[in-house]
């Protein structure tokens, strides 16, 4: 349920414009909703502040259509994460003002404007271009969360200078998100440099020994700087979920 609508429901009871049967039955689906294949969770934005988000991944197309029209007739602005290229046509197709961004994979739609709820910037930085669909997703996602978001990407340990160069905008930032392949040292040089939060984000990029991201994974786990937190491999939308968490108002 969209908090600034139970505000209103709750207003109009106390002012008397609504009676409490009334009140009842706008509370009936509260705090879950049974689809015939889904059970939404109507309660996560009270709760948490951000509605459910759809990870698309796995979901038919129409599952995809029935969950967001859902989410819509509740006042909420719904977010889909992993959204290939053909659904993402047929949910453009389908909710006309909704944006597809191709590579973070990702539709957004909404119900009323988003309001600006960070208090500074989230700098987002990929080691490589390689790692970009992966800190697009990041940036997109904290985008939509109501966050000012700040890119710097291709600035990897390779060439170090690359990140010097823009060390302001480390300084700058509130939350820093930090993307990366191969052996994943750019998270601890970052955190190396900052007093603030910094979220590791290790990638699947990499040769044989990479492992699919484990290697990165472990590395970043095992970092020497102070401050690094770490999220499952690929998992761009998480470290802006806790990102935009940190940079709440």
């Amino acid at each position: 349920m969209n908090v600034n609508l139970l505000e209103k429901l709750l207003r109009d009871v106390k002012e008397g414009r609504l009676d409490v049967p009334s009140a009842l039955q706008g509370l009936r689906s509260l705090p879950f909703e049974e689809l015939e294949f889904a059970t939404l969770d109507t309660h996560r934005a009270l709760r948490q502040g951000y509605p459910e988000v759809v990870f698309s991944q796995g979901k038919s197309t129409a599952q995809m259509k029935a969950i967001i029209k859902n989410m819509l007739g509740r006042g909420e602005n719904v977010l889909a994460t992993r959204v290939d290229a053909a659904k993402g046509k047929a949910l453009m197709k389908a909710f006309p003002k909704g944006e597809y961004r191709e590579v973070p994979s990702t539709f957004f739609v909404k119900s009323h404007p988003v309001k600006k709820s960070g208090k500074g910037t989230i700098l987002v930085i990929s080691a490589g271009t390689s790692d970009v669909p992966v800190a697009e997703e990041a940036a997109t996602t904290a985008e939509y969360m109501g966050n000012s978001v700040k890119r710097l990407f291709d600035v990897g340990v390779s060439g170090i200078h690359r990140l010097l160069h823009r060390k302001e905008e480390l300084w700058e930032a509130r939350v820093l998100i930090v993307v990366a392949g191969m052996e994943g040292a750019l998270p601890s040089v970052v955190a190396g440099l900052v007093a603030r939060p910094v979220i590791a984000v290790p990638t699947s990029v990499g040769y044989g020994a990479n492992l699919g991201g484990l290697t990165t994974l472990m590395a970043m786990l095992n970092s020497c700087a102070s401050g690094v937190t770490v999220v499952n491999i690929d998992n761009g939308f998480g470290a802006a979920y806790a990102a935009s968490m940190m940079n709440k108002e």
